[in-house]
């Protein structure tokens, strides 16, 4: 399903799911003004498509001991044989990385990485990060406040 493809009740609906996934299929079909029978066909498709990717409950970090936050460029020495697999089989195995792109720029990578405190960051970085060999460099950026925190995505 592209997103043009989308008529105003599938955008309804995953409005409505991206604010409360635990809603049932009758509480949808009411705010879209369908029955329940097209609103649940219509999320099985989201569904197959990938456009629904899964369906989680948002968890707060602080609230689990995680008070740290930082975003960290990593950026990997470009000659070294299979740097780029390490790093990324690493971000895949490590579940204090909760995010890592890709992007433009100085660095290769940007990472975030949650953890309970600066020793679990720096213990973090000295023995998961600075053991793959093709990491070069590491530029860390704590996170002090966060001003928005969205995981709905806009899909008018």
């Amino acid at each position: 399903m592209e997103n043009e493809r989308f008529d105003r009740a599938t955008r309804l609906i995953l409005e409505a799911l991206q604010a409360d996934g635990r809603q049932s299929t009758q509480q949808l079909a009411d705010k879209v003004g369908l029955s329940a029978t097209p609103v649940w066909r219509r999320i099985k498709e989201l569904e197959e498509s990938g456009v629904i990717r899964r369906h989680v409950a948002l968890v707060d970090r602080e609230k689990l001991g995680l008070s740290i936050c930082v975003l960290a460029n990593v950026s990997l020495v470009r000659h070294s044989e299979g740097a780029v697999e390490q790093f990324e089989q690493l971000v895949q195995s490590s579940r204090e990385i909760i995010e890592c792109h890709g992007i433009t720029g100085e660095a290769d990578y940007v990472i975030k990485v949650v953890v309970p405190d600066m020793k679990a960051y720096d213990q973090f970085l000295q023995s998961r990060i600075f053991k793959v060999p093709g990491v070069a460099s590491v530029r860390s950026n704590v996170v002090l406040r966060e001003v928005k925190y969205e995981t709905a995505l806009p899909v008018d």
